[in-house]
């Protein structure tokens, strides 16, 4: 097999589906990578859905929609062990000025800190990873208070779509 020579940190900043500058988690111990997808929806056969919530900053409200044949489901177990089915789209994204197609799971990641989380089938043969490069320490403090807005949000009631 062959290895690459590309290193990415434990963190990386990504451009995906036209949305630019978005924070992802490189994590080798997820086997999928999946993003934060929001009022998904089945109909006629076709999957729609918006990427991020409308309490994102990352969030466009631009529908996307994926007909039978260009998405597909899994069932996947969170680190809880908590099993669910969850859509699987391919989207176009640029990581270190390289474009790529990544399979992600669709799901809603509105408690997390990164909406964007890489996993090993991406990386593998892709990147070496570097843990000690991380995302600079403003960008990590606007990603603390976003993460605590959307958590106030959510306690307070409001809509987390």
């Amino acid at each position: 097999m062959k290895q690459s020579n590309k290193i990415i940190g434990r963190t990386a900043i990504i451009d995906v589906d036209s949305i630019e500058n978005v924070p992802a988690k490189i994590d080798t111990g997820a086997d999928s990578s999946s993003i934060w997808a929001s009022d998904i929806k089945l109909h006629n056969g076709e999957l729609s859905f918006v990427l991020f919530g409308s309490n994102s900053p990352f969030y466009t409200g631009k529908r996307i929609t994926k007909s039978a044949g260009h998405y597909t489901f899994v069932k996947v177990a969170s680190s809880s062990g908590v099993r669910q089915i969850r859509y699987v789209v391919v989207l176009p994204a640029t990581i270190n000025s390289e474009s790529h197609k990544i399979r992600f799971t669709l799901s809603d990641r509105s408690t997390m800190l990164y909406p964007v989380l890489i996993g090993q089938h991406f990386l593998d043969n892709r990147f070496l990873i570097d843990t000690t490069q991380n995302l600079p320490a403003n960008v990590q403090v606007e990603l603390n208070q976003a993460k605590s807005e959307r958590l106030g949000s959510i306690k307070r009631g409001e809509s987390r779509a």
